[in-house]
């Protein structure tokens, strides 16, 4: 499956650039102002521009995850949540109390991701493939099965579920969503060695909307980011999560009492430069 970059076409305004530089070159060359030497680097100077420009315009924005269970907001007017119903919210949730998951198998190998030649098309499960939710295709696992990767490069990690059948690469064990994959710090690379440890499913006792801003193996990465998202965000923790193999360190802002108060706080972090997951618990 595709670990490539992000197809776009050239902008109009690239396209007229590259036409003006063209036409001074076939000017120049027509006068004989430019001896053979000099045209041919000029003229290589001129791809060279162009495609640093292509690869500009590829890029893509930063955008917030979701949880697959939580539908993107409607665009509609924000409305300013009370504070002090949200001060209610938080005193009703042990942010401090440990998730505990059983883990199933564990699997070490070579994880990379597919995006745009496959979104909007079906997946093996038959759900629609969108490459900016979060999901996962492995070739040996259950279809619906929740999984814990790691990528052992960085540290960083993500709970998936798998909805595909992949990779058809040989020597790699998983593929991941184009938002996966940049949460985990795998989609410029374009692969990475990871860990795939299943687990099993987690029963949320009080609903809740949180913002993950990182999760890590290493707790002194988890407290180093969460100290300094403190010096801007409220309600910002480390909630632990342990398996039977592992514990994993999930930096979290929140909790939130309604989707478009989260929404907010989710859109300052992106612009921030932090890859930001909206969970439901």
């Amino acid at each position: 499956m595709n670990d490539g970059r992000l197809k776009s076409p050239l902008p109009v305004k690239f396209q007229r650039v590259g036409g003006a530089l063209a036409s001074l070159w076939m000017k120049l060359a027509g006068r004989g102002a430019l001896g053979r030497p000099c045209a041919t680097r000029f003229l290589f100077c001129i791809n060279l521009f162009l495609s640093l420009l292509l690869l500009t315009s590829c890029l893509p924005k930063h955008r917030v995850a979701y949880e697959r269970r939580i539908p993107p907001p409607e665009k509609r007017e924000m409305k300013r949540e009370p504070v002090q119903e949200e001060k209610t919210t938080v005193a009703k949730i042990d942010v401090d109390r440990a998730e505990k998951r059983e883990t199933g198998s564990v699997q070490y190998g070579i994880a990379s991701w597919y995006g745009p030649d496959f979104h909007g098309k079906p997946t093996s499960s038959g759900e629609i493939y969108d490459m900016y939710e979060l999901s996962c295709a492995h070739n040996a696992l259950a279809l619906g099965t929740t999984v814990i990767v790691t990528n052992l490069e960085n540290g960083k990690s993500l709970e998936l579920k798998v909805n595909d059948r992949g990779p058809f690469a040989k020597d790699r064990i998983l593929d991941l969503s184009y938002a996966a994959a940049k949460i985990l710090g795998i989609w410029e690379k374009g692969t990475a060695f990871v860990k795939v440890e299943t687990v099993g499913p987690w029963v949320e006792e009080i609903p809740r909307i949180t913002l993950q801003v990182g999760s890590f193996t290493d707790e002194v990465k988890a407290e180093r980011l969460a100290e300094y998202l403190r010096k801007s965000f409220d309600r910002v923790h480390v909630t632990p999560v342990e398996t039977s193999i592992q514990t994993y360190y999930r930096v979290r802002v929140g909790p939130f009492e309604t989707m478009e108060s989260a929404q907010n706080i989710a859109e300052q972090l992106s612009h921030m430069g932090y890859q930001v997951l909206v969970t439901s618990r």
